[in-house]
């Protein structure tokens, strides 16, 4: 299955992270999946919510940098190798993966990914 995930780029400092969630928050959007990489200076807030393209809009207008992706994801059973052996047939396809990350849903593992 695909979703559209919500990219959001912000500076590590201080209140960047609230300022996103309460702009969220606000509208009303409900964050369903969620993960921030960094570096030194910036840092990506990934999220799939309920309604990405609203978020987008309420995100954008407030002066942010955001852009809407297409990402897969995998129901998984709960239990240990089961990402390995998902993702097997992916990276043996020759398909790059550029960035992963999961979490639980009713008892059910859900892997989000996305290639190159």
């Amino acid at each position: 299955m695909t979703f559209k995930q919500i990219s959001i780029f912000i500076e590590n400092k201080q209140g960047t992270l609230v300022k996103v969630l309460s702009i969220l928050k606000e509208a009303g959007i409900q964050i369903i999946a969620s993960t921030v990489a960094d570096t030194i200076d910036n840092g990506i807030y990934r999220i799939i919510c309920n309604e990405p393209e609203r978020a987008f809009l309420m995100l954008s207008d407030a002066g942010l940098t955001v852009n809407i992706t297409e990402v897969n994801a995998i129901e998984l059973d709960d239990v240990p190798g089961k990402a390995a052996d998902a993702l097997a047939p992916i990276s043996d396809s020759g398909a790059d993966i550029a960035y992963l990350y999961s979490f639980l849903l009713n008892g059910k593992g859900i892997l989000v990914y996305r290639t190159r």
